[in-house]
C-alpha cells in the first residue's frame, strides 16, 4: 500500500520526461468528462435569497456556485491549504508531487498529498479513486487537459460545485446552508476553515457525529492561514473559540407551491425568480400555523400578500404546512376554486355606482323581494326596512346586493372579471343573480386580484409572480369615483374585537353551508387575502369570514409593516353629500323598469310559482302570498275559489289536472298571478 502511494505521487514525475510534442499529443487526445455537472434547481426571490431548492437526480444537494459568489478569505484560505500554486501551474505542480513522493518514501506513508485543485477537479468529476497508480495517472492526464480548456475561475467552480461534505452535500454551497444556514459570501474564518477540512474526510469530520475531530480539523486549517498570512494570529485565535454546529439544517423550502408552479411551468430553467419576499414569505407562513393550532385537524387556510402597485405577489402560502395530512398539506389552496361568499358584494356596489344607479348615500328598501322562482334571505334572516347603500354593504345585506345587481344584469358583473383578469366558474354554466352572494366558483389569488383593481383607483391587471413576467399594463374596469366610494365604504367597518383601529378597507366573507371563511383587505399599497377552510369543501360548522378570517388579516397586514399606507384621497368629481343634498335619482334607488314594475308592497304569489307543476293535497291546492293586505281574493281562471281570505296560506279547492291560471287580489285591489299546471 505504501509502495503505491509513492509511485502514484511520483508518476506525474515521469510527464517531464516526455518530448513536449508527445506530451501535447498525449494531452490534447484526452477524453473528457461532462464539464456541466447538474446542479440543484434553485427558486430564489426577489433578493435574490434561496426560498427553495430540489436535489439533483441521484438525490445529492448541488448547487451552483462560482468563485465571485464565494467569500474571498474562503478561497485565499483554501488555496494556501490545498494548493498554494494554483495560479501558476498547469494542472500538475512537479514540486508538490516530488515533496509528496520524497516524504512518503522517507516516512514509509503519506505525509501531503500532491494533488492540485485541478487534478481533485478531475477525480470529482469522473468520481475516481487515488488509490492507484493508473488513477493517479488518469488525474494527471485529465488535469492538464482540463487547464487547456478551461479558465482557473472556471476549475475553481467546479471545485466549489463538486467537493464532498459528506452524506447527500456537496458543493460549499450546499455546505454552507447544511451547517451554518447561510450562503458562502457570509462565512466566517471559523466557518471558512471547518468546510475545507471537511471535504478532506468528509464523514470522520462531521462536525454533528464527530466534533472533536472536526474541531481538530478546522483549527489545523486555521493555523496553516496563519503561516500563509491570510489570518492574523489573533483573527485565528478568536476563531478557534467558535462553537462547532451541532446539527444539520434543513434546506429552505419556503413558498413550496409557488416554487413547484414555476417549476412545473418552465421544467428547462435552472433558476428561477419569483417576486416573492423572503422574510415575509417565513412570516406569514408561521401565521398560517399559528392560525390552525385551534383549530380541527382538517381546516387549512391560504395567505396571498401582494403589492398592486406594482402587480407583485410579495408572500403566497398555499397551506400551512406542505405535507400529506388530514388537511390536504399539499393542496395549493390559492388557486382552488372556492364560493366566495360575501366578497364580490363591493363589486357589484362598484358597478352601480358607475352605473349611475346609485351612490353610497342612496335609501334601498331591505325587504321580502323576490326575483321570479328566486327569493334571496339576509344571512340573518332578518330585514332591516329602508337602509343607506353605505351601511347596506358594511352590513354585508344579501337583499341590497341582489337589487342592485338584477338592475346591472349578472353579465355586467361577470364582464368585469372578465376585465379584471379574474378566472371563475359558473355551477350551472349560466349566470343568475346568486354570484352576487357567492353563486360562482374563484380563486383566493383571482380575488386578491380583483380588490388589487378595487385599491388601484378601478385599475385591474393579472398580479405578477415572477420576477421575469412582463409588467401587463393595467384596465381600467370601474371608475376611480366608484372605486374610491367602495374603498370609503370598507374602511368604515369596525375592526375585529382586539385588532388595532387602522380603518383597513377590507370585507369579509362566508360561503353557503359555511364551507369557506373569507378576509380581503388593503390600504393605499397592498392588499391581502385570507381563506379558511376544508380542501375537501365539506362544512366547517359555525365558521364565519368576520370571526375566522378577518383577525388573520390584520395580523398578516402587521407582519407585513408596522402602519398603514394611507388611502388617497377622494378624486375631484366625487360627490361628498348627503342623501337629501344627491340629484332626486340617486335619493332612493329604483330600478331602469320601476315605472313599469309593481309597488314593493303588492301581493306576490309565493307558491306556487309561475311555471310550476304542483300534485295538488287529496283536500286540493295549497297556495301562500307575501306582501298585498288582507282580506285576498283567490281566482283560477277568473274564477273566484276563495273570498274574504284573511291568512297568507290557504287550501284552495282545485284537485282537476291540466293548466291554470291562478290570480290573487288584496283588499287595495292589487293582483298577481301565475300559470301552472296541476298533476
Amino acid at each position: 500500500m505504501k509502495a503505491r502511494h509513492v509511485l502514484a505521487l511520483a508518476a506525474g514525475l515521469f510527464l517531464a520526461a516526455l518530448d513536449r510534442d508527445g506530451a501535447d499529443r498525449w494531452i490534447d487526445a484526452t477524453a473528457l468528462p461532462p464539464l456541466s455537472p447538474e446542479t440543484s434547481v434553485q427558486v430564489l426571490d426577489r433578493h435574490d435569497q434561496l426560498l427553495r431548492a430540489y436535489t439533483v437526480a441521484d438525490g445529492r444537494w448541488r448547487l451552483a456556485l462560482g468563485p465571485q459568489e464565494t467569500d474571498p478569505t474562503f478561497i485565499a484560505m483554501l488555496l494556501a491549504f490545498e494548493d498554494r500554486r494554483f495560479y501558476t501551474h498547469h494542472g500538475v505542480d512537479p514540486r508538490a508531487l516530488l515533496r509528496a513522493a520524497l516524504q512518503a518514501a522517507w516516512n514509509g506513508r503519506v505525509v501531503s498529498g500532491g494533488s492540485t485543485l485541478t487534478m481533485q477537479v478531475a477525480r470529482l468529476l469522473e468520481e475516481g479513486t487515488t488509490g492507484k497508480v493508473a488513477g493517479k495517472l488518469r488525474q494527471i492526464r485529465l488535469a492538464l487537459a482540463l487547464e487547456r480548456r478551461l479558465t482557473k475561475s472556471q476549475i475553481l467552480a467546479l471545485y466549489l460545485q463538486l467537493a464532498p461534505y459528506g452524506g447527500n452535500v456537496e458543493g460549499l454551497r450546499a455546505a454552507a446552508i447544511t451547517w451554518f444556514g447561510k450562503e458562502p459570501a457570509r462565512l466566517t474564518p471559523a466557518q471558512s476553515a471547518l468546510l475545507i477540512a471537511l471535504p478532506q474526510s468528509p464523514e470522520r469530520r462531521r462536525p454533528d457525529r464527530f466534533p472533536n475531530a472536526a474541531r481538530a480539523a478546522r483549527d489545523r486549517i486555521l493555523a496553516r492561514a496563519v503561516a500563509a498570512g491570510v489570518l492574523s494570529r489573533a483573527e485565528a485565535s478568536a476563531a478557534t473559540r467558535e462553537s462547532i454546529p451541532a446539527a444539520r439544517l434543513p434546506f429552505p423550502a419556503l413558498a413550496p407551491h409557488m416554487a413547484d408552479r414555476a417549476l412545473a411551468a418552465d421544467a428547462g430553467k435552472t433558476v428561477h425568480h419569483l417576486c416573492i419576499d423572503a422574510s415575509l414569505q417565513k412570516a406569514t407562513e408561521i401565521l398560517a400555523a399559528d392560525t390552525l393550532r385551534s383549530m380541527g385537524d382538517r381546516v387549512q387556510t391560504a395567505i396571498v400578500v401582494a403589492d398592486y402597485q406594482t402587480g407583485e405577489i410579495l408572500a403566497s402560502v398555499g397551506s400551512a404546512a406542505f405535507r400529506a395530512d388530514n388537511r390536504q398539506g399539499f393542496v395549493d389552496m390559492t388557486t382552488a376554486l372556492r364560493s366566495p361568499g360575501s366578497t364580490l358584494k363591493p363589486m357589484v356596489y362598484a358597478l352601480a355606482f358607475d352605473a349611475g344607479l346609485a351612490h353610497p348615500e342612496t335609501l334601498i328598501d331591505d325587504t321580502p323581494t323576490r326575483f321570479g322562482t328566486y327569493a334571496p334571505q339576509n344571512f340573518d334572516r332578518q330585514f332591516h326596512g329602508t337602509i343607506r347603500l353605505r351601511e347596506a354593504l358594511q352590513l354585508s345585506l344579501n337583499i341590497p346586493v341582489v337589487k342592485l345587481l338584477d338592475a346591472l344584469g349578472p353579465e355586467r358583473l361577470l364582464a368585469a372579471l372578465d376585465e379584471s383578469a379574474v378566472h371563475y366558474r359558473l355551477p350551472a354554466g349560466k349566470a343568475g343573480l346568486a354570484i352576487g352572494l357567492g353563486g360562482i366558483g374563484v380563486t383566493l389569488e383571482d380575488m386578491v386580484t380583483l380588490y388589487a383593481g378595487l385599491a388601484n383607483g378601478g385599475q385591474a391587471r393579472p398580479l405578477r409572480w415572477r420576477s421575469d413576467d412582463p409588467l401587463t399594463k393595467g384596465k381600467q374596469v370601474i371608475s376611480p369615483i366608484a372605486a374610491w366610494q367602495v374603498t370609503d365604504i370598507l374602511t368604515g367597518l369596525a375592526p375585529p374585537p382586539g385588532a388595532p383601529a387602522n380603518r383597513l378597507a377590507y370585507k369579509t366573507g362566508t360561503s353557503y353551508g359555511h364551507r369557506d371563511a373569507w378576509a380581503i383587505g388593503y390600504d393605499g399599497r397592498h392588499v391581502i387575502g385570507v381563506w379558511l377552510g376544508r380542501p375537501d369543501g365539506t362544512p366547517v360548522p359555525g365558521a364565519f369570514g368576520a370571526d375566522l378570517a378577518a383577525p388573520v388579516l390584520f395580523q398578516a397586514f402587521a407582519r407585513l409593516k408596522p402602519s398603514l399606507t394611507p388611502q388617497p384621497p377622494a378624486p375631484p368629481a366625487t360627490l361628498l353629500l348627503a342623501n337629501a343634498q344627491l340629484p332626486q335619482p340617486l335619493q332612493r334607488f329604483r330600478p331602469r323598469d320601476a315605472a313599469f314594475a309593481a309597488p314593493a308592497d303588492s301581493p306576490r304569489l309565493a307558491f306556487p310559482p309561475d311555471g310550476a307543476e304542483v300534485e295538488p293535497l287529496a283536500s286540493g291546492l295549497m297556495v301562500r302570498v307575501e306582501g298585498g293586505s288582507a282580506p285576498f281574493t283567490w281566482l283560477a281562471d277568473g274564477r273566484p275559489v276563495a273570498t274574504a281570505e284573511r291568512g297568507r296560506e290557504t287550501v284552495l279547492p282545485l284537485t282537476s289536472k291540466g293548466f291554470l291560471t291562478l290570480s290573487v287580489i288584496d283588499s287595495a285591489g292589487r293582483s298577481a298571478r301565475a300559470t301552472i299546471r296541476l298533476r
